[in-house]
């Protein structure tokens, strides 16, 4: 969906370019951005009731995309 918020780029513009960087050079970065995005938009399809869930596995995935978005964060800031 292209209107699922939370995308890196939209909460991380300052690293646009680092995000892209790594994306192509580092291959644990590609997959972690993978499951950040596979997470995210199931929390978005959960939130939206276009694909319900019980209220403790939506908090499960939000601390799972949360997480992910920690480590995501830090690899973006790392000093290469």
């Amino acid at each position: 969906m292209s209107n699922t918020p939370h995308q890196l780029a939209a909460d991380f513009p300052d690293h646009i370019g680092r995000i892209s960087a790594l994306l192509a050079t580092e291959p644990h970065f590609a997959r972690l951005v993978k499951q950040y995005n596979a997470v995210n938009e199931e929390v978005h399809l959960a939130e939206t009731d276009l694909r319900p869930m019980e209220d403790l596995a939506l908090v499960e995935l939000r601390k799972k995309r949360a997480m992910l978005k920690d480590e995501l964060y830090r690899m973006l800031t790392m000093t290469a």
